[in-house]
């Protein structure tokens, strides 16, 4: 690109260009008569869903070269998968990942507050002044921390489920509550990151690609513009000026 700029091929609204010029979405660039053409923002947003195993670690960078859940994701060209918050080593379940930077903030970040759903064995049952403690408040090192919701999921013994909802995703924020009441979570599995579940039907280490109108309905529900496709008379209208413009 900078040898097809230092030799005046290319131009930006039909001035020539110089190395280190910015452009808009409204600027036109050219490489000697072919216009360069990107989508918008909100076409280009991918949303992945991938079910982690225990055993991986969300990070592309490890000193300790643990497994990452970036060596079994789907290889991806112009942009990069970027995952909306993390599961520990330890903690399986659904991770989703995105090429939007402003999705993974919306989805991530406190003020907006995305319920996460858990599944947590324990061994033991929780006593009614336990789950008080679990839904009113209780104080870790790191401040005060309360589930918004949490529900018996059945099993006996070492084998006791239970659902519990969190909006926020503090370290390891859900072992710790139990911890402070002297249970240990043998196994941790997330099942929703807000209006996003696991599907039955992805299984560890798999992953899938939701579609365009999955995508637009999440976009939509964190209030950032869904794609609009272009309608036929819009697409007719560009086809004519792409046409009038390689005429003689």
């Amino acid at each position: 690109m900078e040898e097809l700029i230092r030799g005046g091929g290319v131009t930006i609204n039909g001035v020539r260009a110089e190395i280190g010029a910015r452009v808009g979405d409204e600027d036109v660039v050219r490489i000697g008569r072919r216009v360069l053409r990107r989508a918008s923002a909100a076409r280009r947003v991918r949303v992945l869903l991938y079910h982690k195993p225990e055993g991986e670690i969300v990070s592309r960078n490890d000193p300790q070269r643990r497994p990452s859940v970036f060596e079994h994701l789907p290889a991806i060209h112009g942009a990069k998968w970027l995952a909306v918050g993390r599961l520990d080593f330890n903690t399986c379940g659904l991770l989703v990942l995105t090429t939007s930077g402003e999705l993974v903030n919306r989805l991530s970040h406190p003020r907006f507050e995305v319920e996460r759903e858990y599944a947590v064995r324990i061994v033991g049952t929780l006593d009614e002044a336990q789950l008080q403690r679990l839904t009113q408040g209780m104080a870790l090192a790191d401040g005060s921390a309360a589930f918004e919701s949490i529900a018996d999921g059945g099993g006996e013994g070492s084998n006791h489920w239970y659902r519990v909802v969190v909006k926020e995703g503090r370290n390891r924020i859900v072992r710790r509550m139990f911890e402070a009441l002297g249970l240990t979570v043998s196994r941790l599995m997330r099942v929703r990151y807000g209006l996003i579940a696991l599907p039955p039907r992805v299984k560890r280490q798999q992953w899938l690609e939701i579609d365009t109108d999955e995508v637009g309905r999440i976009l939509a529900w964190c209030g950032m513009s869904a794609p609009r496709p272009a309608s036929r008379d819009e697409g007719e209208r560009s086809r004519r000026k792409h046409r009038a413009r390689r005429r003689p």
